[in-house]
């Protein structure tokens, strides 16, 4: 009954925004401008592999900045907390995504690794003799939060790798400022394919479950990063992971999210549920328009909210099912 009850929550939502035609697609990446500005899909996956879901949640698209927070999580995996943030800080910048590099004055890190500046830099940290095995090893990962093989679509990383100058001149100048080692080309190649990993909404939600469930994925019981180093992801998802609409986001919402140019955002509610939205006109921060709708009204009307403290977070989906049955 209460499954039902969310259910058919999401239907009415899904139906609400459907109609809604604000945003634009993403240009600045030539594949991104082909997608279907119609696509939109929700789904909710909780922490014992409860799997709710309406619209377009098995269309392919590209997981793009995304990758961000769990390739934060290998390179902390690889090296440990102090040694990364030697190389990339924690602090939210208010900047854009792709903001021309930002550097601390003194340390001459990438402020956060949410921003592309700083995604290079913790992409470059990821440990594997050569490029191949680099790559496989992300895949490997990777395939641990969804459950199955990931694949690259590779017109979009041609795309990526054949206009991304403003990324490369990033590299460049934290090459200069030995944030970075000599292999840009290797560590580049390796963002570019990061972000063109072929998911679905419902791979975005068992990603955002995973976290929720300190690591584990709630559908085939497999760990996909050490939970020692949840904490670390879901605190820079939640002061950084929305650019320069962090704030705002943090005060509406309340809650730990990553969106990326492709029309995908996840939402983590710890140690409940994990929640995806696909749907690819975007908002002047390079949002998901319905997604921040949807994960807006999906805050207030359940007190998804962290530190809202009259949520009874122990029995969170009951709670839920007893708000819509009344």
């Amino acid at each position: 009954m209460a499954s039902a009850i969310l259910q058919n929550f999401l239907n009415d939502l899904h139906l609400k925004y459907k109609s809604m035609h604000e945003g634009v697609l993403a240009n600045y990446i030539p594949e991104l401008a082909k997608a279907n500005p119609d696509w939109f899909g929700i789904c909710i996956v909780t922490v014992d592999g409860q799997v709710y879901e309406i619209g377009d949640c098995e269309q392919l698209f590209t997981l793009q900045s995304i990758s961000k927070a769990f390739i934060y999580g290998m390179a902390l995996e690889d090296h440990g907390r102090d040694y990364v943030l030697k190389r990339v800080g924690v602090e939210p910048t208010g900047d854009a995504f792709n903001s021309i590099i930002k550097l601390d004055e003194y340390s001459k890190r990438p402020y956060n690794p949410m921003v592309n500046a700083g995604a290079i830099a913790t992409t470059s940290l990821i440990k594997g003799v050569g490029p191949t095995e680099r790559l496989n090893r992300m895949l490997d990962m990777f395939g641990r939060y969804v459950g199955h093989n990931l694949f690259i679509d590779m017109s979009v990383f041609m795309s990526e790798r054949t206009t991304g100058h403003r990324n490369r001149a990033m590299a460049h100048l934290m090459l200069n400022f030995g944030m970075i080692d000599a292999k840009i080309d290797e560590a580049l190649d390796l963002y570019f394919q990061q972000c063109s990993l072929m998911v679905n909404c419902r791979d975005l939600a068992v990603m955002a479950a995973t976290l929720a469930n300190n690591g584990m994925n709630p559908i085939t019981q497999e760990r996909a990063v050490d939970s020692r180093y949840i904490r670390d992801i879901l605190t820079v998802m939640y002061t950084c992971g929305m650019y320069d609409f962090a704030g705002e986001w943090a005060y509406k919402v309340g809650l730990p999210a990553k969106s990326g140019v492709s029309g995908g955002l996840i939402v983590v509610v710890p140690q409940q549920m994990g929640i995806a939205i696909f749907s690819p006109p975007l908002d002047s921060h390079g949002s998901s328009v319905r997604g921040i709708k949807v994960s807006e009204e999906l805050s207030e009307q359940f007190g998804l909210h962290l530190f809202d403290l009259q949520t009874d977070r122990s029995r969170l989906l009951d709670t839920l099912c007893n708000k819509l049955a009344t």
